[in-house]
Parts: structure tokens; C-alpha cells; sequence
């Protein structure tokens, strides 16, 4: 096989490589918690698409961000920042809440 050959794969190889990187790219989205509320109180990412939820919590107090179908708990102390990761998932409406004050402050991710 010639070089140019040889060089012409190697190239199409890692191309191709970097394109499904690109595609398999998380997706951010920014949610805050401010006085026991989420903000915004619903969120939306693609379907199979892995999500990478960037959180504040504004409050005065520690919260701690949970969701039984998404697999996900995560304290957070007052007046800091989060980076919460979450799988890909199928499209559907997946509730979160804080544990600490369920009755008040609860959000969901709906996946398209």
C-alpha cells in the first residue's frame, strides 16, 4: 500500500473518531435553587444525549438535588456551584426535587 494511501486512512480514521466525539457531546444546562425553588422549574435536553447540569444554589441554606429516575443525589452547600452529570436518556418527564423541602421545591427534565 502506498503512503499516500496509508495517510489518506489514518486521516479518514481520526476524522471519523472526532465526528462521533462531536455527536456524543454533553449538553450543559444552567438551573439555579433560590429560596426553595428551582429556577427554571422545568428544564429540556435532547433524547440519548448525555446532560451535564450546571447548578447554583442561591440560597441561604445547603439543598440537596435528588431524583429517583434519574440516579442522581447531590448535596450542595449554600451559595455554592455543582456540576451534575446525567446519562443519556429516552424521552419522557423526569422529576427532581430537594429532599430537604419536597413540598416546595420540585423541577423536572423533560427529554425530547
Amino acid at each position: 500500500m502506498s503512503s499516500k494511501k496509508v495517510t489518506a486512512l489514518v486521516l479518514f480514521a481520526i476524522f471519523s473518531l472526532a465526528a462521533v466525539n462531536v455527536a456524543r457531546a454533553d449538553v450543559e444546562i444552567a438551573l439555579s435553587y433560590k429560596d426553595k425553588k428551582f429556577d427554571p422549574p422545568e428544564i429540556n435536553a435532547p433524547a440519548n444525549t448525555p446532560i451535564l447540569i450546571k447548578f447554583r444554589n442561591l440560597d441561604r441554606d445547603a439543598m440537596e438535588l435528588e431524583s429517583d429516575s434519574l440516579k442522581i443525589e447531590k448535596v450542595v452547600p449554600a451559595g455554592k456551584d455543582a456540576t451534575i452529570k446525567v446519562k443519556a436518556q429516552k424521552p419522557g418527564r423526569y422529576e427532581f426535587f430537594d429532599e430537604y423541602n419536597e413540598k416546595t421545591a420540585q423541577g423536572a427534565l423533560v427529554v425530547k
